[in-house]
């Protein structure tokens, strides 16, 4: 008769291999749902772009969005369509306020960056010029629209202290700019991801990334006994 062997007698390989798997299910699971909740967020933000008219709706689904992000990236729970859309109304005014000059300032600088590369060698410093402004907008975007969800401030304060924000943490802004470098990269060689993933990828993205920079940075404050 075959003896029943007892679990303790196992080998250890055996169980980490076990242990392994059930890891690589879970990564797998929550990598599946962050994807899924990027779809979620990017469908959301499009509909009330559009809802809004595009130039009205950008502003506040924009912040919507963002807010939305943060709440997700602290670990609350939430029902993503009813609290999308009071964010919505809530922002509708100072929403576009914050992010239709952002919108305005890189549609602008993107027609001259074209512009530019038109005129051949003759616009060479005048087209990498406004490619400067235009990762310089970036940067500072990436960390505005976070900050704008994250703290209560005036709204004329967001501008400035983004931009210092961007100015004095050089690795964290290139970490930004490589990232939505990635994504736009990625949407250029499949347009599809733009209207699916790619938006609400980048919001939620950005937002946790932000999220961590700023709790390291009111970490170094209190240590400083500045806050």
């Amino acid at each position: 008769m075959q003896r029943r062997v007892p679990p303790s007698t196992f080998a250890p390989s055996d169980r980490s291999s076990e242990t392994t798997a059930s890891g690589w299910a879970t990564r797998l699971y929550e990598a599946a749902d962050e994807v899924v909740w990027a779809a979620r967020l990017n469908l959301l933000w499009l509909v009330f772009t559009l809802a809004g008219g595009v130039v009205l709706g950008l502003g506040p689904a924009t912040v919507a969005a963002y807010t939305l992000a943060r709440r997700r990236a602290l670990g609350e729970s939430f029902h993503s369509l009813p609290a999308f859309a009071a964010a919505y109304r809530r922002e509708f005014a100072r929403g576009s306020l914050v992010v239709l000059p952002l919108a305005g300032a890189a549609a602008l600088l993107v027609v001259n960056y074209f512009y530019f590369a038109s005129l051949g060698s003759a616009g060479t410093a005048f087209r990498l010029a406004t490619f400067a402004a235009i990762v310089a907008l970036v940067v500072v975007a990436a960390y505005l629209l976070p900050m704008y969800a994250h703290y209560d401030l005036r709204t004329a304060s967001y501008l400035p202290k983004a931009s210092l924000f961007a100015i004095t943490r050089p690795a964290a802004s290139v970490l930004l700019l490589f990232v939505f470098t990635a994504i736009v990269y990625a949407s250029a060689t499949f347009p599809f991801l733009a209207l699916v993933v790619s938006v609400g990828g980048w919001i939620q993205l950005d937002t946790w990334l932000c999220q961590r920079f700023f709790a390291e940075n009111e970490a170094r404050l209190h240590a400083k006994g500045l806050s």
